[in-house]
């Protein structure tokens, strides 16, 4: 697996990560919103990079003008509900990609560190020989992007997969490496070094789809 860590390079990243972690902008759901949603437009732009060109020809009101297009049949598709802003945020740049959701969520056991995720929605189109962005704003222990990954290979093999998320854990990332290929990209806007007995980020912050939508009951 090949990882992009945006962050490694400071720019104007740096303040979207910033306020998205931060307790007194956190007040504000529809910046946090916003936020994760622009940090997806970054995201989305540097992957465009290494996404396959070709050259057509575009007519002006003055002439013709030859340009290089992405050619890559993409299928975006985000977990529910904390991966909609950043949904959101690749399709403003992918605006012509097909669509797929999908839910995961943790259940715990008795103990709070043991928990395992469950998948009980999805809708995916076919996604035989097209390029699969997945897209997750916390990678925490991996193992939500691989339930999710597992559950959409019924509907065809992609031939190129992009991972996209916002913050991610070390070993977390660990963990993806070990089950994804070599030719799989993860695109991230920053990594944190620890996870906490619960399996959360540190320092992280805090748990996206409640700070994006409010607080839920189940836990």
């Amino acid at each position: 697996m090949q990882t992009h860590n945006i962050s490694e390079q400071n720019s104007i990243l740096n303040t979207f990560i910033a306020e998205i972690r931060s307790v007194t902008q956190q007040k504000d759901r529809m910046r946090f919103r916003r936020n994760i949603e622009r940090i997806g437009e970054i995201l989305g732009y540097e992957m465009s990079k290494v996404l396959k060109y070709a050259p057509s020809e575009v007519e002006t009101p003055l002439g013709f003008c030859q340009m290089e297009q992405p050619q890559n049949e993409i299928v975006l598709c985000s977990i529910l509900r904390a991966g909609v802003p950043l949904h959101h945020g690749l399709l403003n740049y992918f605006d012509h990609a097909e669509n797929a959701f999908i839910s995961a969520y943790r259940q715990h056991q008795k103990q709070p560190e043991s928990f395992e995720i469950l998948v009980e929605y999805l809708a995916c189109p076919n996604l035989e020989g097209k390029t699969l962005i997945l897209a997750d704003p916390m990678l925490a222990t991996g193992q939500s992007l691989v339930a999710t990954f597992e559950a959409l290979m019924p509907f065809g093999k992609p031939k190129e997969v992009h991972l996209v998320c916002a913050i991610g854990a070390q070993q977390g990332i660990d963990f993806i490496a070990k089950y994804f290929d070599s030719s799989t990209h993860l695109w991230i806007a920053s990594v944190d070094q620890e996870l906490n007995d619960k399996g959360y980020i540190i320092p992280g912050l805090g748990d996206a789809g409640d700070l994006a939508y409010g607080e839920k009951l189940q836990q």
